[in-house]
């Protein structure tokens, strides 16, 4: 796993959007409630929850695109929607159709024309990793190359604040990795980045700083490592022929699922757990122990139960 090097652009970064006091409702429920948040220049903010928790709502009164019911919503120290807010502004968003009679290229060129400085076509498309494929017409696309052109689309403009709102959804390994490689050096660039994902290895790999959204209030913020250090979870994992059934009932277990050929308990007080479980298997193969990541943090957080 590559770890992020984000000490450089944080000492420089800058408050670029920001919300506050921010309240949201339709037909009287409450979408986002008394919303406080920051992004930074350099930074990648990574906005979580489960469908729902208000983070479309979120992403799109930052872009304008939805007026807030109460609190100050500010991107570069003007009206959040403004000409002068987009021009510096890019995003991927979930719902997008594109001309399919047009071919890659065609594309990007049109989106940089909409830019006074838009962003260098070629490193666009190295970006976006769409070098084999400029003159593709959009129709032939596959669903994880669709993403990438827009992605490319996104970051035409040359944004220094860019919305990513589930980016990774439809490609492959490679193109994911790639994709990620690119959010870091948009990063490193001084690019501040909002991310919604429900990868939440994506989350973990990327983020500077992580929001927990549910039923459209933060439950939690803080870099991944804080919202892990959050929670008393530990993780033990072990090969076994035995049914999950047989687990569920150790002492301090609050979960119990497979994963691949190994099964994984999440325990409360893991030396309770160990010790009846040890007790009751000691010829248990593969066993590791470890604490627990962003997915039970997650989990437990958002009232997962066992």
């Amino acid at each position: 796993m590559q770890l992020k090097d984000t000490s450089e652009q944080n000492t420089n970064s800058r408050v670029i959007a920001s919300a506050y006091g921010l309240t949201k409702s339709f037909a009287g429920k409450k979408a986002l409630d008394n919303i406080d948040l920051e992004v930074k220049s350099g930074q990648v903010l990574a906005i979580l929850g489960a469908n729902g928790a208000g983070k479309t709502t979120l992403i799109n009164i930052l872009l304008g695109r939805l007026n807030a019911d109460s609190g100050d919503v500010s991107v570069f120290g003007v009206k959040a929607g403004s000409l002068q807010a987009k021009r510096q502004a890019g995003a991927m968003l979930q719902v997008a159709n594109l001309p399919e009679t047009l071919k890659i290229k065609e594309h990007i060129q049109l989106f940089q024309s909409y830019y006074p400085h838009p962003m260098n076509y070629q490193q666009v498309i190295n970006y976006a990793g769409l070098q084999d494929m400029q003159d593709r017409y959009s129709k032939k696309l596959s669903g994880g190359e669709k993403q990438r052109l827009l992605f490319a689309l996104s970051i035409c403009g040359d944004p220094k604040l860019l919305f990513l709102d589930e980016p990774s959804v439809g490609m492959d390994v490679d193109a994911r990795q790639g994709l990620w490689q690119a959010i870091r050096d948009l990063r490193a660039a001084g690019t501040g980045i909002v991310l919604t994902t429900h990868y939440l290895e994506e989350a973990d790999n990327l983020a500077d700083n992580i929001v927990l959204l549910k039923q459209g209030a933060i439950i939690r913020q803080g870099s991944s490592e804080e919202i892990k250090a959050s929670i008393n979870q530990t993780t033990i994992r072990f090969s076994s022929d035995k049914k999950l059934s047989e687990f569920k009932q150790l002492p301090a277990v609050i979960r119990v699922k497979s994963k691949g050929k190994f099964i994984q308990l999440q325990t409360e007080d893991v030396n309770q757990t160990l010790l009846a479980l040890l007790s009751a298997n000691p010829n248990l193969q593969n066993l590791s122990v470890f604490s627990a990541g962003l997915e039970e943090a997650f989990l437990q957080l958002n009232g997962g139960g066992k």
